[in-house]
């Protein structure tokens, strides 16, 4: 019987996780908010080169004047990530600062996924 070669196994992929945080003014959050999910959220998705996302309040920051979200976007490696950052981000940016100028702040974090596991209930 002939001796069959061993497959190495190919390395996990350094999964990406790209965080949006946006304080918006609450005068425009219900709009904001709308627009989000109905255009700008899903113009990112069908980059395709996202894997999923979540929106989600920041818990204790909620003020009279304006609520803080964050948007994080998963995607497989660093270089769906870079080929988000050079063909798509700047219009989709654009696209938000003109809609919302004056209207919010943003700031972006980059992160490296570590660990992750989804845990199922009965």
């Amino acid at each position: 019987m002939p001796i069959l070669p061993l497959e190495t196994p190919k390395p996990k992929p350094i999964m990406i996780l790209y965080n949006v945080t946006v304080c918006i003014d609450n005068d425009v959050k219900d709009d904001w908010m709308e627009w989000m999910q109905k255009t700008h959220i899903p113009d990112v998705m069908n980059t395709g080169l996202f894997l999923e996302y979540k929106m989600s309040l920041i818990l204790g920051e909620e003020n009279e004047k304006s609520t803080t979200l964050a948007i994080q976007y998963l995607c497989k490696d660093i270089a769906d990530f870079e080929k988000y950052q050079s063909k798509y981000a700047q219009k989709l940016q654009a696209d938000h600062n003109a809609r919302y100028s004056g209207k919010f702040g943003a700031f972006r974090t980059l992160l490296r996924v570590i660990s992750q596991d989804k845990m199922t209930r009965n």
